[in-house]
């Protein structure tokens, strides 16, 4: 989902998921083309992962239904990295209205019940029709997921959550993120679905960037 349709996301929602790119840019076994299915950022932007680590940013948001159908899919691709791939989750904030799900993701990421509950906040948005747009509606459904509610609305409105969503929306910039989901590779090169062609053909290309960036 690009910068200018957010605004569309609710209805698009409603309607289901999109598909996530028509055409393949580029041939499966084929390098992918600098300037074509992936940008190299003219400053690199900030990494977290230590030295010797090959860190890739998956950036989403929880309301986008290309997000939500691609779930899955990075899921078991981010499972199946070896050890020297850190892959982190990074949630967008193209204006304010998109921060509470922010510190949603954080709450859940700092009380460990991202496990249980991620995949869950994709299913109550998309499935059930539940938004999720605001605190209370956020702290509504909480609530009736088993979770301390007290303990999470702490985490939730603590300096940390807040610290971390200014973090995600700085990291947002560095890689200039065009759109969701996208994918950012070392601190360096920048891919989506518009650029790769699909989504299949992005995680290609972030393999092919992880291969090279072991090298440099």
């Amino acid at each position: 989902m690009k910068r200018r349709e957010f605004s569309l996301a609710a209805s698009a929602a409603a309607a289901g998921a999109l598909t996530l790119g028509a055409s393949s840019s580029w041939a499966q076994g084929a390098a992918p083309k600098e300037g074509k299915d992936y940008i190299k950022l003219g400053k690199p932007a900030s990494v977290s992962a230590p030295a010797g680590k090959v860190e890739v940013v998956e950036f989403f948001w929880y309301s986008c239904p290309h997000c939500n159908a691609f779930e899955p899919q990075f899921e078991a691709w981010a499972k199946s990295q070896p050890a020297d791939v850190v892959v982190r989750r990074v949630p967008v904030a193209f204006n304010a209205s998109f921060v509470p799900q922010q510190k949603l993701y954080y709450a859940l990421e700092g009380m460990n019940l991202l496990p249980q509950l991620h995949a869950k906040v994709f299913r109550t948005i998309h499935v059930d029709r539940n938004l999720l747009k605001t605190d209370d509606a956020i702290f509504d459904w909480v609530g009736k997921q088993g979770v301390d509610l007290a303990k999470f609305k702490e985490v939730y409105n603590s300096f940390t959550v807040a610290n971390q969503a200014r973090k995600a929306a700085q990291l947002q910039n560095e890689y200039d993120v065009e759109g969701v989901p996208a994918m950012g590779v070392a601190g360096r090169y920048y891919t989506d679905g518009t650029k790769a062609g699909n989504m299949d053909n992005v995680l290609r290309v972030v393999n092919a960037l992880v291969a090279s960036s072991r090298k440099a």
